[in-house]
């Protein structure tokens, strides 16, 4: 009897704290005359304000997990299908770059105000051209409810998927500002830190098993390694390319920090206002006094469970790590040319500001939208002379109005269309190309190559990676009126 009552009086307990720790997540809360919504940190369990933009016990921010708190997609109702699409914009998001003005086809649609971007919801007919271009996902497209559909890797809380001790961070995860790669690549190691303790797992281990393999050093595989370094735990970053090579490509000059401010640091990898110079001059001051471990030129083929740990492969490399971080750029490998030249920094993979090219002599290489919708960008700004080289006799599976607003350009004179070309070499100050009708040589400032990447969606589903469909709110803080 004495047992029997003891265990209903901790069973009710446990029940009566969980129905307080969640009445107190989600009741309004009075404190001083100032009536504000309670939030629950899900890391540590603090109470905050919802509008806190930290948690004041761990100290992380809490629009980190903005998509792991998400809940999972629903299929729209006929109602809500039928409604004119129209954009939105995401203030905490929206880096300022003028992209999707750039892009919009309707006048007035979209405009730049105080370095925020601002939809007109008079002049958008939700074409779409805008959450294309943006390069930080801040633009979206929505009919009726003002949510934001996303695929995303599933994760929890500290980073890891639904495949044990394989954690995913960054831009990969869905999230691109450079702000949250940084917190994320330190979450996941302070987590992966406290789980491999000393007599915390008992995994099998060896002297030839690292703690953890890093894959990919930008913010979030840099922020990562930094916390492992700090932690003491074994470990490599693996980089596919050279040293943050998403912003290396970024246009000279560009600054890159003209972010939310909203969005508080946790990592220590950030540089306030820093141009990409700086920044990557900053990075690289980092790895060589700390000593860093990355391995460039070093691109992972493949990552497979082997018992209690993973193998990873990357080219005639092996690594035996108890967990992974895969930190790589959402948008995949970008295919390259492979030509001589290529390797120099004029050579770009994306576009973030149009503005950057103007005055300039610039190469668009490539035969598909997203090529024919970066000459268009390019050539619509102030004194830059576009080049469009296709290997192809004419243009495929482009969509009617790109082809109709290209023919206009070429027939203006803002862009040189050169089909059945294929660039032979890039130098300093020109780029030779093999026509059909021989060799020529142009002038030229920056070479931007549009054709295609590999996808990592095929590598995450191999490795068992659950991607889900989630529902992002937009509710009326983060998002301007449209």
């Amino acid at each position: 009897m004495f047992w029997t009552t003891l265990t209903f009086c901790v069973i009710t307990a446990v029940t009566l704290l969980g129905q307080v720790r969640r009445s107190r997540t989600k009741r309004l809360r009075n404190t001083g005359g100032v009536t504000f919504a309670a939030r629950e940190c899900p890391r540590c369990h603090t109470v905050a304000p919802a509008t806190a933009s930290r948690c004041p016990g761990c100290g992380i921010p809490s629009q980190i997990f903005e998509y792991v708190t998400a809940r999972e997609s629903r299929t729209p109702t006929p109602a809500e299908g039928l409604r004119a699409l129209h954009a939105n914009v995401r203030a905490d998001r929206c880096v300022g770059c003028g992209s999707c003005v750039a892009a919009c086809p309707e006048s007035g649609a979209i405009a730049m105000h105080d370095r925020l971007a601002m939809v007109d919801a008079e002049f958008c007919v939700g074409r779409g051209e805008c959450a294309t271009a943006c390069p930080v996902g801040a633009v979206e497209l929505f009919a009726g409810a003002a949510v934001n559909r996303v695929v995303v890797p599933q994760t929890d809380f500290n980073f890891e998927t639904n495949v044990p001790g394989l954690f995913i961070v960054g831009e990969l995860g869905g999230r691109g500002l450079i702000k949250n790669a940084i917190n994320e690549g330190k979450v996941a190691i302070e987590h992966i830190a406290a789980d491999l303790a000393p007599g915390s797992q008992g995994e099998e281990s060896g002297p030839e098993a690292l703690d953890v393999v890093i894959v990919g050093a930008g913010p979030a595989g840099l922020s990562a390694g930094l916390e492992a370094l700090r932690s003491g735990l074994s470990y490599v970053i693996l980089e596919q390319s050279s040293l943050a090579d998403s912003v290396r490509k970024y246009p000279r000059h560009k600054v890159l920090f003209a972010e939310p401010v909203n969005i508080p640091v946790y990592g220590d990898l950030w540089v306030a206002d820093a141009s990409k110079e700086k920044l990557l001059e900053a990075w690289e001051k980092i790895v060589a006094e700390t000593g860093l471990k990355v391995e460039t030129e070093c691109r992972v083929e493949e990552i497979a469970r082997q018992g209690w740990l993973f193998r990873v492969r990357a080219g005639e490399r092996e690594y035996r790590a108890r967990r992974v971080v895969l930190a790589m750029g959402r948008r995949g490998t970008p295919r390259r040319l492979g030509v001589p030249g290529e390797e120099l920094d004029k050579v770009f993979y994306d576009i973030v500001e149009m503005e950057d090219f103007a005055g300039r002599q610039v190469l668009v290489v490539g035969g598909g939208d997203t090529a024919i919708e970066s000459a268009l960008g390019l050539a619509s700004q102030e004194g830059t002379n576009v080049t469009l080289s296709y290997r192809g006799e004419k243009f495929l599976r482009i969509k009617e109005r790109l082809q109709v607003k290209l023919d206009r350009a070429v027939r203006d004179g803002r862009i040189e269309l050169i089909l059945e070309s294929t660039v032979r070499m890039i130098r300093s100050d020109t780029v030779v190309l093999d026509t059909d009708g021989g060799v020529r040589i142009i002038p030229n400032d920056d070479v931007v190559v549009r054709i295609g990447g590999e996808a990592p969606v095929a590598f995450l589903e191999k490795m068992g990676v659950r991607l889900v469909q989630k529902e992002v709110p937009l509710s009326p803080d983060v998002a301007n009126a449209s």
